[in-house]
């Protein structure tokens, strides 16, 4: 990779001592509206927003620019390109990803760190594995953790209540825990292999672990999303995993209902 990437060891957060001097000619957003709007991500992405609505949603977890923030399985690195600038010059960005990524979901966020190598160093790397005991960061180090559509995989991993616990303790007291899901109907059976979960079940894992729910939010909700649907919500766009059947109707729906839970880390 032409970026540093610096690792967190099990208990040990290892800071990044060998960082180019930042690119001349970029320009960093100072504000969350600035990183939203910033010509840095790219196009497709930024197409999106108004299905995954990024400045709202962040500012209702209440990020502000100096936070340590891990986010859990950036995937493709879609809210990368907004974290990563925006924290870059005085907080930390961190990325939780599995050990290894056999199918290439990584490789566009990889790409689009090593095109701004100067964001890239400042960018950290941590191990998060659904169900495994070993520590995300240190112990109340961060301030935030973010995940956006991924509770559903760990459903079939039954590893989502050891995740949250995970969670939980890797945040400051006082911490937030962001979770953005595709809610499943409370009208229909719930299908565990539909990649739709139930808020409810969401807000009792977090409880468990302990966190209290500080504030629920229709930023992502789509009441034209049924979550009822042959291929689950992979029917929906983006994915339309039945191609040019009923496209349109799918399309009209747009993407998936979406649950926008806030939950806290008691101070005591």
């Amino acid at each position: 990779m032409k970026f540093l990437t610096c690792l967190l060891a099990i208990s040990t957060l290892v800071s990044c001592t060998t960082a180019k001097k930042p690119d001349e000619t970029l320009v960093l957003p100072a504000t969350l509206s600035e990183a939203v709007n910033s010509t840095l991500r790219t196009p497709e992405n930024q197409k999106r927003d108004s299905s995954r609505h990024p400045e709202e949603t962040l500012k209702f977890f209440g990020i502000t620019p100096e936070m340590t923030v891990v986010e859990i399985w950036p995937s493709g690195g879609w809210y990368t390109e907004i974290l990563a600038p925006y924290l870059a010059s005085k907080g930390k960005y961190i990325m939780g990803d599995t050990a290894a990524d056999p199918k290439g979901y990584t490789k566009p966020r990889t790409e689009w760190l090593e095109k701004y190598p100067s964001i890239g160093e400042t960018v950290l790397s941590a191990v998060f594995t659904p169900g495994s005991e070993t520590e995300i960061v240190p112990d109340n180090t961060a301030d935030m953790i973010l995940t956006f559509r991924n509770v559903h995989n760990w459903l079939p991993l039954k590893s989502q209540e050891a995740s949250f616990k995970l969670f939980f303790k890797a945040l400051k007291p006082g911490g937030v825990l962001g979770v953005v899901e595709h809610r499943a109907s409370t009208k229909t059976k719930f299908d565990p292999k539909s990649g739709y979960v139930q808020e409810s079940e969401v807000i009792r894992m977090a409880k468990k672990a302990g966190f209290v729910l500080e504030a629920k939010s229709q930023i992502n909700a789509n009441p034209k999303d049924t979550a009822n649907h042959p291929e689950g919500v992979w029917t929906l766009p983006p994915r339309l995993r039945l191609g040019d059947k009923d496209k349109a109707k799918y399309l009209a729906i747009g993407e998936s209902d979406r649950m926008t839970l806030k939950f806290v880390k008691p101070l005591k």
